[in-house]
């Protein structure tokens, strides 16, 4: 029942966006008067030959428009006559161009109908994060609920904090949410500094005037985190926890005889055995268990831990959510950008960073909560317009990229040209796809 719910969370959210995306398109090429011949969630067609298999499980003709769900399960499209895409190659639109083709429109209104999607799935990221925001508002960890004391990692160790440190004022003033700790105007201000409560005595820590410099560095995690007590939150399908038999609210007591009564001991007696099966001791319903768990090669079991300090929320209006929803959908984008850069310099693991259906799926859940899922289809929406834009032949960036050439340049590269820059580009898409479908899937089995 797990794997059911977890795929039809995923099917529900990934068609909802591919919808508004294709509606993107076909409303700005309605608007610009372009004919569009098809409007379809799924492909009716072996994707990506248009040609094979041709049939649809619902369809239906309005006007110049045929409108229709179909059979294979894998995005969708609009067909819009007279541009070179998946559904029309150079050779089929070798007749002189009709006024209401897509080739026969200015370059800045192809352009927008080619940014069209992008648009539509940027402005329904806003709005879940808008309605999110409004509906659940914001959660934040108050200061006093940090009784524990924090936890720094290697940068952390350098500045002078230690494990336990209670951090009791921000350059000398008292403070109410942790992530003032993390604040730019106290990280980038000058002779800022912290002043913690270490075993009854005050101690200032200053920031050094390097410290963006090293924040920056690669596998730096934040320099200081809450010592948090947890309990197992949701447990991964098919992962080592689930497997060892971890269920939620769990309580890990030790791995491998080390205590982890906070979540930065657990991941540290994890990643000491990364790649070992260990005894793992648990609490639950007030009884000690102790499972035999496998740890992978990155020090992970696959749970999600769910924090006992107790988070309080900050609400919001409607009008202020705006803004707030909107910083939330483009903090998405950021990310990506920054895991691409990390992609791209050799810092992160491509095969690591990449996920497909699989992935996506197990992030859903199994378990229907409409706030995770309305919180990870607003993410997949930015994420879908970020990975529209790539400038990869095929994708609409690629489209863009060559729009963009014809204005600047004052003519347009060749159909011929096009048709192969689109099949060099499905090649790619193709490629990543069966690596993501097929070779990574049975990469894990070994």
């Amino acid at each position: 029942m797990e794997v059911l719910i977890m795929a039809g969370q995923m099917l529900l959210g990934l068609s909802i966006l591919v919808g508004l995306h294709e509606f993107g398109h076909f409303a700005a090429a309605k608007y610009f008067k372009i004919r569009v011949d098809k409007f379809y969630i799924f492909f009716d067609f072996l994707f990506p030959m248009p040609g094979v298999m041709n049939f649809a499980l619902f369809k239906k003709k309005i006007g110049e428009t045929e409108y229709g769900l179909g059979w294979f399960p894998l995005g969708g499209y609009v067909a819009i006559h007279g541009m070179i895409d998946e559904t029309q190659d150079a050779e089929s639109l070798s007749a002189e161009p009709q006024p209401n083709e897509f080739r026969a429109k200015p370059a800045w209104q192809r352009l927008i109908v080619m940014l069209g999607g992008i648009i539509m799935n940027v402005i329904t990221g806003i709005l879940i994060f808008t309605a999110l925001t409004a509906n659940y508002g914001e959660s934040y960890l108050p200061a006093s609920e940090v009784r524990y004391g924090v936890v720094p990692n290697k940068l952390g160790e350098e500045m002078g904090f230690r494990t336990g440190d209670k951090i009791v004022k921000i350059n000398g003033r008292p403070f109410t949410e942790f992530d003032q700790v993390y604040s730019p105007d106290v990280m980038l201000g000058n002779n800022s500094y912290y002043t913690v409560d270490r075993n009854g005595q005050l101690l200032d820590i200053a920031i050094p005037k390097n410290f963006m410099d090293r924040l920056s560095d690669k596998d730096q995690t934040p320099f200081v985190l809450p010592l948090n007590p947890f309990v197992v939150g949701q447990v991964v399908s098919g992962s080592g926890a689930a497997k060892g038999g971890l269920l939620p609210n769990d309580r890990i007591l030790t791995v491998a005889g080390k205590t982890t009564q906070f979540f930065p001991e657990l991941q540290e007696a994890l990643k000491a055995n990364a790649g070992k099966t260990v005894p793992v001791q648990v609490t639950r319903a007030g009884q000690p268990v102790t499972l035999q768990i496998a740890v992978d090669e990155e020090g992970h079991i696959g749970f999600m831990p769910k924090s006992l300090l107790k988070e309080a929320t900050r609400t919001y209006g409607l009008a202020a959510s705006l803004p707030v929803g909107t910083k939330k959908a483009f903090g998405v984008i950021t990310t990506q950008m920054k895991a691409f850069g990390k992609i791209f310099s050799g810092n992160a693991s491509f095969s690591k960073s990449i996920g497909g259906p699989v992935e996506i799926a197990q992030q859903y859940g199994g378990q229907w909560e409409w706030e995770r899922f309305w919180t990870l289809t607003g993410m997949l929406s930015m994420v879908l317009a970020f990975m529209n834009l790539l400038p990869i032949p095929a994708l609409d960036g690629g489209h863009v990229v060559f729009l963009l050439y014809e204005m600047i340049a004052g003519r347009k590269p060749s159909d011929t040209f096009m048709e192969n820059a689109q099949k060099v580009g499905m090649v790619m898409i193709l490629g990543l796809m069966a690596y993501v479908l097929i070779i990574k899937q049975v990469l894990k089995l070994f």
